[in-house]
């Protein structure tokens, strides 16, 4: 479809540039079809006749590279070259009126007697007759049809007849002569052909036992090719594997020269680092004293809680105690009261 844009007026209303419709289709012929006169031809692939349908496997499609065959095409020259000689000859045998003489024209007339007019449909008709029984029938007479037309006679002059054995003298001798002319021609092209295709067989003879022999040469030198291919992936892994392991070597003996003098240096760093452990001694400090110390530190925090609530408990006595005295104190007389100081002094 036309792409088109659409705008908004003021009234609000949405409306397209161009009305949409469909692609058009390439015409069929070399006029196109207004839209005024009548309805658009639309491109379908289904009613095209340059599309193929059906099985393509049975068709005799031929390379493009393909050339014609010569000797088919010699032997196909020589068939059309004999069937015109043939129609000439035919043409030469069939008898003919002499030319007419200057000044006059042959004319196709009827020689017959009676002459009739010839037309595309005979006139027929139906008659009824009824004779009698008893009487011996006439003989049928002969039938005459009836006469038409216009008689037209022809006058022949003196010297205007052609002598037959004198005319068809020089015919004859041009028929005789082409007739061995084209059988000699024939002979000579047959005799060509023959001569061509024993050449030809020659030829694909050479060509094929060329053929064979540079196939031959051919595989040769692709064998020669895959042995040296061969050869050299060997020799090019023989040498790398001869370097992997020089390199392997080398890497060995750098790694021992190397690691001779690192190895008790790292063994000894390692040890004052401590990563080198009594597993015994390691499993106490890791697992026998945490223990202990969470025990200890459960058992004197409950120690601590008794401790505290034994001294709110006496906390609480004392609280009752005093508020039972100062109670009972303030009841007792004076003397009573000091009595009971001295006494609680001593």
């Amino acid at each position: 479809m036309t792409a088109v844009l659409p705008q908004q007026p003021e009234t609000g209303t949405y409306t397209f540039q161009s009305k949409p419709r469909a692609v058009q289709g390439r015409a069929k012929y070399r006029f196109q079809l207004d839209e005024n006169e009548g309805p658009i031809p639309y491109g379908n692939i289904m009613y095209d006749r340059r599309i193929v349908r059906g099985n393509t496997y049975a068709q005799n499609t031929l390379p493009v590279s393909a050339q014609p065959d010569p000797i088919e095409i010699q032997r196909q020259q020589e068939i059309r070259r004999r069937a015109i000689a043939k129609k000439r000859a035919k043409e030469q045998l069939r008898t003919r009126s002499p030319d007419a003489v200057e000044g006059r024209k042959h004319i196709e007339v009827q020689t017959e007697l009676y002459l009739e007019e010839l037309s595309d449909r005979i006139e027929e008709a139906d008659v009824d007759t009824q004779t009698d029984s008893f009487l011996d029938r006439p003989p049928s007479p002969m039938f005459v049809p009836a006469k038409t037309g216009k008689d037209v006679a022809t006058q022949i002059l003196e010297g205007d007849l052609f002598d037959f054995n004198l005319e068809v003298k020089p015919i004859l001798e041009v028929l005789v002569g082409k007739t061995l002319e084209q059988s000699l021609l024939e002979v000579l092209e047959e005799e060509e052909l023959s001569n061509l295709r024993q050449q030809q067989r020659e030829f694909e003879e050479l060509r094929n036992a060329e053929l064979v022999e540079m196939q031959r040469l051919e595989e040769q030198e692709r064998r020669h090719k895959e042995e040296k291919e061969r050869r050299m992936k060997q020799q090019r892994e023989v040498l790398k594997k001869e370097k992997e392991t020089a390199e392997k070597i080398a890497a060995r003996a750098f790694a021992q020269s190397y690691l001779a003098d690192l190895v008790p240096s790292v063994f000894s760093t390692l040890r004052d680092n401590g990563y080198f452990y009594d597993p015994v001694e390691r499993d106490v400090e890791q697992g026998f004293i945490p223990y202990i110390m969470d025990e200890v530190v459960k058992k004197i925090d409950k120690t601590i809680l008794g401790r505290t609530m034994l001294d709110e408990i006496i906390r609480d006595v004392v609280k009752q105690r005093y508020t039972m005295f100062s109670e009972n104190a303030s009841k007792v007389p004076i003397s009573e009261s000091q009595s009971l100081n001295a006494s609680q002094q001593t």
